[in-house]
């Protein structure tokens, strides 16, 4: 059983462009999200970018710290997601995006075991969120990937690789985990410089510390709930939402 996690990156956001080299404690976002990662205990961590030349910035970073890179479409991240995990020979996907530099590796890992327990074709935090957004995961077999990259059809289901999984739950097994208590109004991804703002001003209370946990960032937040005002006013999955609306004229 191979398992691999594949992060989608790529330089051109709309919102933020280069988000993923921004510093944090004088590491770029990108390496963060990767360490986080690597701690979960998958067997590998690929960087799934595109083959656009702005994109060469992601794989001369890759390269300099010995990550491994897989470059695609840039459009159909579905079929990037596929081709990488094909060219890998992976079982099992966990599939990680690039802007959210407080992933927490034991959640990852609970994917991952919920999973590999349950017999799941697809595991995931997001169906039902009760976590932070940032602390999303979403983890599935490569049987079950192959038959979405095979019968998706609209563009939001290429685009965000597993809408098609989770709007078919009639034909794929799935379990959604939930948190003990619904944190789903907390915004701790990437997006805006406002969110740039709150995530570093988290990151600055750990300076010298790899790793820390989002059970911390939560006791942190407590002794300073007004930090949360700083990126308020944002929908949660708002790419996703946007490119539905399109697909709807």
């Amino acid at each position: 059983m191979r398992i691999g996690a594949i992060i989608q990156a790529r330089m051109g956001s709309t919102r933020l462009p280069e988000k993923i080299l921004k510093e944090l404690n004088g590491k770029c976002i990108l390496e963060h999200i990767i360490k986080r990662v690597l701690d979960s205990g998958v067997d590998i961590c690929i960087v799934a970018t595109t083959t656009n030349k702005i994109d060469d910035t992601v794989q001369t970073f890759c390269d300099e710290h010995n990550f491994i890179c897989f470059r695609g479409s840039e459009d159909n991240v579905l079929e990037r997601y596929y081709q990488a995990a094909k060219e890998n020979k992976l079982d099992v996907i966990v599939r990680i995006t690039a802007d959210d530099p407080l992933k927490d590796s034991k959640i990852i890992r609970k994917a991952i075991d919920i999973l590999l327990d349950g017999n799941y074709d697809y595991v995931s935090n997001t169906i039902k969120p009760t976590y932070p957004e940032g602390i999303d995961v979403e983890a599935f077999t490569f049987k079950t990937l192959e038959k979405a990259y095979k019968e998706a059809k609209l563009p939001s289901e290429k685009e965000h690789v597993t809408p098609y999984i989770w709007k078919n739950r009639e034909i794929f097994n799935t379990y959604n985990f939930e948190n003990e208590v619904d944190l789903s109004y907390m915004r701790w991804t990437l997006d805006t410089e406002d969110d740039y703002i709150f995530i570093k001003n988290i990151y600055s209370n750990f300076v010298g510390k790899e790793n820390f946990s989002m059970q911390e960032v939560l006791e942190y937040i407590k002794d300073n709930p007004k930090i949360l005002e700083i990126n308020q006013g944002h929908i949660r999955n708002e790419g996703y939402l946007k490119s539905v609306k399109e697909e709807q004229g």
